[in-house]
């Protein structure tokens, strides 16, 4: 029994006189830096408020239709400069459509909306990409229709 207690004593001694040595145990297993410092994946980021406490966060578009998209000015958008990035195809067909390559804004439009200066009517929505239909004067002074196919951009 006395020596059980003698080695015990002896250990935890050996223990306390040992160096502390910091080891990292990640550093030769990943490139992250501080990878306690990351939050965790399984909860939701932390919401940070921008100081606009009072906007409601979505827009009435019509009696009993809201959504949390931005309608935008469909008069400024050029067909020239205009890239098809998505379309939805289903029961009410969408377009996603971005204006320019500076601005990395999205438009949202539907079959039958008016766009440009020139009034371009969005006749189709296909899987492969838009159709748009102006009304133009030809040099006879005669209404002609000018169709316009853009492609969904790569």
């Amino acid at each position: 029994m006395l020596n059980i207690i003698f080695f015990l004593l002896l250990g935890i001694v050996g223990a306390m006189a040992a160096p502390k040595s910091e080891t990292n145990f990640f550093k030769d297993k990943t490139t992250i830096e501080n990878p306690f410092q990351l939050r965790d994946p399984f909860k939701s980021p932390a919401i940070k408020a921008n100081g606009k406490k009072n906007e409601k966060g979505y827009f009435s578009t019509g009696k009993g239709n809201y959504s949390n998209i931005k309608e935008a000015s469909l008069n400024e958008i050029s067909l020239q400069e205009m890239k098809v990035v998505g379309v939805l195809i289903g029961k009410e067909r969408r377009a996603m459509v971005q204006s320019s390559e500076k601005d990395k804004e999205i438009v949202v439009l539907k079959e039958g909306m008016k766009i440009g200066p020139d009034d371009a009517e969005l006749k189709a929505i296909l899987p492969g990409g838009i159709v748009l239909v102006e009304k133009i004067i030809n040099v006879y002074g005669q209404e002609e229709y000018l169709e316009t196919v853009i492609p969904i951009s790569k």
